[in-house]
């Protein structure tokens, strides 16, 4: 008998992939601070997580999983819509999020390992 471990993970696995791609988004707006004309991005995290779902279950998939550009509470007169503020607020909190799931992912994959070993 194997085990399949997307089942035995659940939904917990996509959103790891998630978080890290969110992560990605976030940390190119803090590196594109100071730089003229970019355009702040980011990812609806629960729409790209439901699309995901969706689609391994067979249904048809609305939404196109793109970054989504951010408006900014105070534009820059250079055109720059990062607000480091705002970003390293939502680079935290994916992080958190991010450990989050990880720590979910282990405590699933320990209960497997006991479920193994016969305890």
């Amino acid at each position: 008998m194997t085990i399949n471990f997307k089942e035995a993970l659940g939904v917990h696995a996509d959103t790891l992939a998630l978080r890290a791609e969110r992560t990605k988004v976030l940390a190119a707006n803090i590196a594109n601070e100071s730089t003229p004309g970019y355009t702040a991005r980011d990812v609806d995290f629960g729409a790209m997580l439901q699309e995901r779902v969706d689609s391994e279950n067979g249904e048809l998939s609305l939404g196109d999983g793109e970054a989504l550009y951010r408006v900014p509470f105070h534009p820059s007169a250079d055109g720059n819509t990062v607000e480091i503020g705002v970003e390293q607020a939502a680079f935290s909190q994916n992080a958190s999020d991010f450990q989050t799931s990880l720590t979910f992912i282990n405590m699933q994959l320990r209960g497997l390992a006991k479920a193994i070993n016969g305890q």
